[in-house]
């Protein structure tokens, strides 16, 4: 029976070695949750006012494209919405763009005005719980927008149905008529945003 002795060099060697096989397999491991996170988050983090312009989200594999509900009204307010009776659209608007919100609501961008000037709304249009924005471009010029907040009630005009950069900032900017300003994704074009406006009828 021999005996095997272990000098210090390949004890070391030994460790180094080792050493190397963990770190990669660490490394692996790591990259491979990043991967993962962010994919999940692409499909669904249409956050902020700024994430909303910049990310597209357009993964709809397991949801419903189903965007036209009337609002639901034992647990949201029917005082702020929006209605589009060319597209069968009745949606609740609630303040902010966050996914939160957009989840459930029509998004309203905290900056522009609720009552005059330009009023500037965000909804979903496909691949969401509610995808409240998805018949938007059936849109066309003269067609009618309503918008409601409590005791305030407006009529629009659509006198603008273009595609933007989705870096495009200045269709949110104020303005001294009273505008309605709709902002959605475009299908498979994460580049670019669906823009409408309305002058105030």
């Amino acid at each position: 029976m021999s005996i095997i002795i272990y000098t210090s060099k390949f004890i070391n060697i030994l460790s180094f070695i080792v050493s190397i096989i963990l770190y990669l397999f660490i490394n692996l491991l790591f990259n491979s949750n990043i991967l993962k996170t962010e994919k999940i988050e692409f499909k669904v983090d249409f956050t902020a006012q700024e994430n909303f312009i910049q990310n597209p989200q357009i993964n709809s594999e397991n949801l419903s494209n189903d965007s036209n509900i009337i609002i639901n009204e034992t647990n949201k307010s029917n005082d702020w919405y929006i209605q589009i009776d060319k597209i069968e659209l009745k949606a609740p608007i609630k303040e902010g763009t966050s996914k939160e919100i957009l989840d459930d609501y029509v998004g309203h961008f905290e900056e522009s005005s609720k009552k005059i000037g330009n009023i500037c709304l965000a909804g979903h249009n496909r691949g969401y719980k509610n995808n409240y924005f998805n018949r938007l471009k059936e849109l066309q010029e003269g067609d009618e927008i309503k918008y409601i907040y409590k005791d305030i009630e407006k009529t629009y005009i659509v006198t603008k149905h273009e595609i933007i950069r989705n870096t495009d900032w200045s269709n949110l900017e104020a303005t001294e008529e009273n505008v309605i300003t709709l902002i959605t994704c475009v299908e498979n074009e994460p580049e670019y945003r669906r823009c409408i406006q309305g002058i105030e009828k």
